[in-house]
Formats: structure tokens, C-alpha cells, sequence
């Protein structure tokens, strides 16, 4: 049965911004020093992105902007250390219903292979409800092969659980990914190509799909859907229906030149029909090296 507080989490989420995966094969992944070294001048990734904010508003049925959500790029102090941070809540009267929920991801990550990489150190999980606040946190000792856990319970306390990472895995958080995905790390973004994707390992090991349509089909759903010029690739997500509570498991969305994510729709969502986010504004904030 679909719970109020899972659909509030899925809105806040995103998941056209979390499609990107939270587990790579380092198998998978291309050499990026290899793609990088025609042009050694080029910036490196976190350079690139540093500073970026992207604005999106969530809708379903005929409700305008039932919750909002921020995605931010920028530097910290130690040199070749980023932040990303996604943050979505509620508002309007889905707000008062949700007692104004704020869901936080915040990802600390580190350059790797001469600044053409990124890699996650750490990643936390808020959930606020009310003045309740739930934690997950977890942190990646990447020379120890090791991943800390710690969960926040009921009582207050933190438990804490030790797993080793598996030869030839590397974690990444769903953000530092996404970053590292647009900037052609695990392959080049091609039209008809079909991505599989490993999930982290939180409730066991599954694979959904990330496809970017075919040409033609992009023009089919540009006229029926009115795209703007900002869409450049339309793609499918394909997960279990029952991660999504869809009838058909199905996420179509479009993203920019540049890869960041302009709109996306979760498909036939049991109770609530289509859920749609949408990219309302994009800045980029000068910051000076540290």
C-alpha cells in the first residue's frame, strides 16, 4: 500500500535527478585521464561545475508546485574537494499536510585522476519532519575498502554498521555521479544507447535502465510534448514498479546539452497519476579558488 510520507519522499527526491547511479563498476567506467589527454589545459570537473545552482518546481494533476527542490555545485576549503547539495520540501498546502518536510542529500567528494574524475568521501541523508530530523550517513574509506553506515533510530542514538567494499566497486553517491555522467566519464551520451545501471546495495543488489531515445522517437515526443530548445535528449527510466509505485515502473525525461535535467515525469504513480518536476532556473555563481 502507497504511504503519504513515501510519495512526499519521491516529489522531494526528485527522480529525474536521481536516475544517476549510487554504484558504478569501475569496469564500466572509461579511463578519464585517457579522455582528457589531448587537452591537459582543459578544467578539471569540479572547476567546471563549481558554483552551478539549478531551481525545479514539482507538480502532479492539475497542482502547481506542490513542492520545490535545489541542486548545488561548490567548492570547500581543502583544494580538490567539492560539495554537492540536493534539497526539496514541500509547499502550499501539500506543506501543511506534510508538516513542511525538507529532504537534504549532501555530497562531500574528492578530484581523482588528475582532476578528471570526481569520488564520493561521504554522503548524508536529512529527512525533517515537523522538528524531527532522521539521519543516514555514510562515509567511504577508499584505502581501507570500507563503508560506515550510521542511521539515526528512534530513541535519538546512532547505529553504526562497518561493510567492506568489493574489489573492483567503487561507491558513488547518486550525485557525485551525476556529475561525473555529465561529463562523459561513463561513456559518451548517445542517442538509441541503452545504460545499466547498479543500484547501491541497500536492501540487496538490482539494475534499472537509463535509455536516451532514438532520434525519431525525440522528434515524436518534441512536437507532442511542445518541448523548448533547452531539451536535447529525451530519455527512459526503467525501474521495478514497485520502487516507484507506478503501473509501469517508467520515468521519460529530457535533459539539456550539458546533461543536467530540464523535466521529468514519473508515469502513472498509483493514487496520483503523473508526477512532474521541472527545471525553473539555472545560475552560475563565480567563486574564487580556496
Amino acid at each position: 500500500m502507497i504511504r503519504r510520507r513515501d510519495f512526499v519522499r519521491w516529489i522531494l527526491g526528485l527522480p529525474l535527478l536521481s536516475f544517476f547511479p549510487f554504484r558504478l563498476s569501475q569496469l564500466s567506467a572509461q579511463n578519464a585521464s585517457d579522455r582528457f589527454k589531448d587537452d591537459p589545459d582543459a578544467p578539471t570537473i569540479g572547476e567546471r561545475f563549481a558554483g552551478e545552482e539549478l531551481n525545479y518546481d514539482i507538480s502532479f494533476w492539475i497542482i502547481k508546485r506542490v513542492a520545490i527542490a535545489k541542486l548545488s555545485f561548490n567548492r570547500v576549503e581543502q583544494k580538490g574537494r567539492y560539495v554537492a547539495t540536493l534539497q526539496g520540501e514541500t509547499v502550499g498546502i501539500l506543506g501543511f499536510l506534510a508538516r513542511y518536510r525538507v529532504d537534504t542529500y549532501r555530497s562531500l567528494m574528492e578530484e581523482v585522476d588528475g582532476g578528471r574524475r570526481l569520488r564520493s568521501l561521504s554522503f548524508e541523508e536529512y529527512v525533517k519532519v515537523g522538528d524531527r530530523v532522521r539521519k543516514n550517513l555514510h562515509s567511504f574509506d577508499h584505502q581501507r575498502r570500507k563503508w560506515v553506515h550510521r542511521s539515526s533510530r528512534r530513541d535519538g542514538t546512532m547505529e553504526t554498521m562497518e561493510k567492506e567494499i568489493p574489489e573492483g566497486m567503487s561507491y558513488d553517491d547518486f550525485l557525485t555521479a551525476a556529475y561525473n555522467f555529465r561529463c562523459g566519464i561513463y561513456g559518451t551520451v548517445e542517442r538509441g544507447k541503452t545504460y545499466k545501471v547498479a543500484t547501491f546495495p541497500r536492501k540487496g543488489p538490482g539494475i534499472y535502465e537509463v535509455k536516451v531515445v532514438s532520434k525519431a522517437e525525440e522528434e515524436r515526443r518534441r512536437r507532442s510534448e511542445k518541448a523548448d530548445q533547452e531539451e536535447e535528449y529525451a530519455i527512459d527510466l526503467k525501474f521495478d514498479p514497485d520502487i516507484i509505485n507506478s503501473k509501469e515502473g517508467v520515468i521519460e525525461g529530457w535533459l539539456s546539452k550539458d546533461l543536467y535535467p530540464v523535466e521529468g515525469t514519473i508515469k502513472d504513480v498509483i493514487l496520483f497519476g503523473d508526477v512532474q518536476g521541472r527545471l525553473v532556473k539555472r545560475t552560475i555563481k563565480k567563486e574564487s579558488s580556496p
